[in-house]
């Protein structure tokens, strides 16, 4: 029992990491607005440029990453560690090598629901972008290095952030599917980027109307 309660403790914390409110904070230390009422209503890092300017958003960005990173090596720590444990006694025998990615797999879907929905802004939150960025840099840095380079190949054609987004989570599909990794950590991949591009389900009936904005351009959302 000490065993599962534990690992719920651990996806929790992960949540946690994820449920972070980076751009809400940033909308209220600095100019003391709830930026869910600005811009495109997203605490996202492309919503705090919009409304706050480039230096909080490159902040908030990092920090979004980290959150994502943060949650996976936690797990990778956390799990091996309290197995091991005297006084941890399992209700069923697990092999550790196989049974980690699984435990992994879990806290960077918990770190995506954080910060998509979270908990201090009563389940609201960003598109979980950036953050996923973080999940694949610590899970596999090629997949990681990868989707980053097509955002960034994307944004600098078409300077459409949301599309640049989920070209860059499909990519990391490509990848994810295409390397040597376990089988937990593909699904994870593929969850996850699955899930940041429904979270871009408004974003993309913008871009069949043509109305999505470019970087530097305000939202439709703010002008109503």
């Amino acid at each position: 029992m000490l065993f599962w309660i534990a690992s719920t403790v651990g996806l929790a914390i992960a949540y946690l990491f994820g449920s972070m409110p980076t751009g809400y904070l940033a909308g209220k230390l600095l100019k003391g607005i709830d930026i869910r009422e600005h811009g495109s209503k997203s605490t996202g890092a492309t919503n705090v440029l919009r409304v706050l300017g480039k230096w909080p958003a490159l902040v908030v960005l990092l920090v979004d990453v980290l959150k994502g990173a943060a949650a996976i090596v936690f797990a990778r720590w956390f799990y091996p560690w309290f197995i091991t444990l005297p006084f941890v006694t399992p209700s069923i025998p697990l092999d550790l090598q196989a049974w980690v990615p699984w435990a992994v797999c879990l806290a960077g879907i918990a770190v995506l629901l954080g910060h998509g929905r979270s908990i201090w802004l009563n389940f609201t939150g960003g598109k979980s972008a950036a953050t996923g960025l973080g999940v694949l840099l610590a899970l596999s840095w090629p997949v990681g290095v990868g989707a980053a380079a097509a955002f960034g190949a994307v944004l600098a054609t078409s300077r459409i952030v949301s599309l640049s987004s989920m070209v860059a989570a499909l990519t990391a599909i490509a990848l994810i599917c295409g390397l040597e990794q376990p089988l937990a950590y593909r699904l994870l991949v593929i969850a996850g980027s699955t899930y940041v591009v429904v979270r871009h389900r408004a974003n993309i009936q913008r871009l069949l109307a043509g109305t999505e904005p470019r970087l530097g351009q305000s939202s439709p959302e703010s002008k109503t």
